[in-house]
């Protein structure tokens, strides 16, 4: 997880690739929850209420065509809710979404419940 870039993500890559000037991402990234996932064009339902708030997104250089979160994702004071899937987001003013996917299992927490995704838990690859 995630998975899949968004079209909007491939269309970045693809134009880095080709040595176009693609637009580059507004760092940090930002790393939503999801009870709804999206697809290539459609944003998943964003967790709202309690203490949530997207958290910033650090991960370490790729090597094998693949990269992780560098350090834990925790998501305190989380609203009762079942999340299925995350999505990460560049930081914009006008935030755009890059990539989304499913959790490899889907994770319910009750109102004022921690969510924490460890260390090398998210991985991210083009392949």
């Amino acid at each position: 997880m995630p998975d899949a870039l968004t079209n909007t993500g491939e269309n970045r890559a693809l134009d880095f690739l080709n040595g176009l000037s693609p637009t580059a991402p507004t760092t940090p990234l930002k790393v939503a929850l999801v009870t709804a996932n999206g697809d290539d064009t459609t944003a998943g339902t964003e967790v709202t209420g309690g203490s949530y708030a997207r958290q910033n997104l650090s991960v370490a250089a790729a090597v094998g065509g693949a990269t992780s979160n560098s350090a834990d994702l925790v998501w305190t004071g989380m609203p009762a809710a079942t999340v299925v899937g995350v999505e990460i987001w560049d930081s914009a003013g006008t935030p755009v979404r890059l990539w989304y996917g499913a959790l490899s299992a889907s994770r319910t927490v009750a109102a004022g419940d921690e969510l924490r995704l460890t260390a090398g838990s998210l991985t991210l690859s083009l392949a």
